[in-house]
């Protein structure tokens, strides 16, 4: 018999029509079996047929299917067949009466199945049990491999599917992918009661199924906090990268009711990174989804909130208070905060790709992805370290890896560590002076056209896989006239506002505003998001960590 360990949602399920029967043979498995495995029992087949939809979309698995064959509407042999659609694994028993043997035999070619039983089966310790014991080791050696709690159904080259599953990947949410044309998925897609139009599908631990779900609305049903447990706190900072995770580290830790609002996944640019080398203490490297989840924990462990799945759309004063205004119409307020919403990555203007975005270019490393370059070849534009690292970790798999620069060569922007990697690894190329004039494919990246700027001529190349690092935006268009940024909309603080030596026209306070202070008392700044910083994680952290310190001084003064 099985452990009870291993299959404590393993089920085996029974349908009869006839009541006392169903009683009967549901008494005698749960007599031997109930220790170490859920017995199921249904009076008809489209009832059990109901139930096993609900099992699968819950990822329980389902060991043995026992079926009367004498049931209306649908007899056993009908439901085994239908059955055999949604779980393909169980082992099959046809419960039938000694006039219907020849069905019986006749169904072992029809619907697989594993054994018959006349009816009654007294004594179960002869009849019945031997019978489920041997069907039980068969299912349990079998390749029946448990699933992860979420699982999504999508297409390939679907720019949706693409970012639900990033989305995932990205907030350690762990999934399995299913393809809408694979056997497995197409069990999903029926038992959730969808014809695979509208993807992807996503089926949460507790089987819920979202179909074409939005950010928010999974999130929810993943287990991420989204809604904040209060309507005030001491300090509210916006953004999830290494600058807000530090400031939501260091400000939790000192005793500040802390709460950290993120739009997307926690770690920002740096959490999609695949190794960074020179941060301090790691002298191995560190992924940055590693590096993200060590400080999500931190902050979650010293008492701050992490918020998921939250838009910020605007930033008020209100007397003492700094009131954050939501999407969807709610807000909430604190005593100070801290803006640390980072930058992305620009968008590349060539023709092709906003619509081949997510089927094919992608922007950033999407990690997730990089199982499928496997064995392909990989362009990448960008000559700076999010670029290189991108470089690195696909060239394990990929035949070969493209760098294409617009510069002379990567010396201008990448650290000197990287450039040596890559001039070492046998499957990176550097093309210089190259940039990419237009993207082809018919659902999904096919083809590029690449420019050499220096001597103006194009050549067409095979792609289907472009990962694209061109320089920062910064995501602070939301803050309209609150909050003082310079002509590239990144944001002004401290010296940087009182170049002459004088506060801002609207500064009250008799004191110039703090290092990291923006011209909103209170408000402050930290990492990529402010002008002229340094855009390295250490010194991002580093700032997130002197706001808090600086919070602490306004708090004192106010």
């Amino acid at each position: 018999m099985a452990q009870a360990a291993e299959s404590a949602r393993t089920v085996i399920l029974t349908v009869d029509d006839d009541p006392g029967v169903s009683r009967a043979v549901a008494r005698d498995l749960r007599r031997r079996y109930g220790e170490s495995y859920r017995v199921v029992r249904a009076e008809s087949g489209e009832s059990a047929l109901e139930a096993l939809r609900e099992l699968k979309l819950r990822g329980d698995l389902v060991a043995v299917i026992l079926a009367d064959y004498r049931m209306p509407q649908m007899n056993g042999i009908e439901f085994l067949e239908r059955a055999m659609d949604i779980h393909p694994g169980a082992r099959r028993i046809l419960l039938t009466a000694y006039a219907d043997t020849s069905a019986a035999i006749d169904a072992i070619n029809v619907v697989d199945l594993d054994h018959y039983l006349l009816k009654p089966w007294d004594p179960p310790e002869e009849k019945l049990y031997p019978v489920l014991d041997d069907l039980l080791e068969a299912w349990r050696c079998s390749d029946y491999r448990p699933v992860p709690a979420t699982k999504v159904v999508g297409h390939r080259w679907s720019a949706r599917s693409s970012d639900v599953r990033e989305f995932l990947a990205r907030n350690q949410v762990p999934y399995r992918w299913y393809s809408a044309d694979e056997p497995e998925g197409q069990r999903l897609l029926a038992a959730a009661g969808q014809d695979g139009r509208r993807l992807p599908l996503v089926v949460t631990s507790e089987g819920t199924p979202l179909v074409e779900p939005d950010v928010p609305e999974l999130a929810s049903h993943v287990g991420l906090a989204t809604t904040p447990t209060a309507d005030f706190y001491d300090l509210v900072v916006i953004g999830g990268g290494p600058a807000g995770l530090g400031a939501a580290v260091y400000g939790a830790s000192e005793g500040l009711r802390t709460v950290l609002v993120e739009r997307s996944a926690t770690g920002g640019q740096a959490g999609q990174s695949s190794r960074i080398e020179n941060y301090l203490g790691f002298p191995d490297g560190v992924s940055g989804a590693q590096l993200t989840d060590r400080a999500r924990r931190q902050a979650a462990k010293f008492g701050a909130e992490v918020l998921t799945a939250r838009e910020v759309t605007g930033l008020e004063v209100g007397g003492a208070a700094r009131v954050v205004r939501f999407s969807d119409g709610s807000a909430i307020a604190a005593h100070s905060v801290i803006l640390a919403t980072g930058v992305s990555y620009r968008q590349l203007q060539a023709p092709g790709c906003a619509e081949l975005t997510s089927c094919g270019v992608f922007y950033g490393s999407a990690l997730t992805e990089a199982p499928s370059c496997q064995g392909q070849d990989v362009y990448i534009v960008g000559g700076a370290n999010s670029a290189g690292q991108a470089a690195m970790y696909l060239s394990k798999g990929a035949k070969s890896v493209t760098l294409l620069v617009r510069g002379p060569d990567l010396s201008a922007s990448m650290s000197h560590y990287l450039i040596q990697q890559i001039n070492e690894a046998p499957n990176i190329s550097v093309r210089p002076r190259t940039v990419v004039e237009s993207a082809h494919g018919d659902g999904h990246l096919e083809q590029l056209t690449l420019r050499d700027t220096e001597t103006g001529e194009s050549e067409l190349v095979d792609a289907q896989w472009l990962f694209v690092f061109i320089g920062a935006a910064p995501l602070t268009d939301w803050l309209s006239d609150t909050v003082l940024r310079d002509e590239n909309g990144f944001i002004l603080a401290g010296p940087d506002l009182t170049p002459d030596g004088r506060p801002p026209a609207d500064w009250e306070l008799d004191r110039p505003p703090y290092h990291l202070e923006t011209n909103v008392p209170g408000v402050f700044v930290a990492g990529d998001a402010r002008s002229e910083s340094a855009k390295r994680v250490a010194s991002a952290v580093g700032e997130g960590a002197m706001a808090v310190m600086l919070v602490h001084r306004y708090l004192e003064q106010s």
